[in-house]
């Protein structure tokens, strides 16, 4: 699997990604991270845009790609 960079997304970000890869909704991620839900829609949706993906699913495919996560 190749590797994939995420130089270009922020800390938040990266946490958020994080937390999509391991199943949670927008709404588990605002209160895992005391955000709120439309802060935690807008960092996926700044992913999307980063990371050139189609949908979440494809987050947590990078993610895992990336070391992010693992099983």
């Amino acid at each position: 699997m190749p590797a994939v960079s995420l130089d270009a997304i922020t800390g938040r970000e990266r946490e958020v990604l994080a937390l999509i890869a391991t199943g949670l909704s927008n709404s588990e991620i605002a209160a895992q991270l005391s955000i709120s839900e439309a802060t935690a829609k807008t960092h996926v949706g700044h992913l999307l845009t980063k990371l050139s993906a189609r949908d979440r699913v494809h987050l947590v495919i990078l993610a895992f790609q990336a070391g992010l996560v693992q099983c």
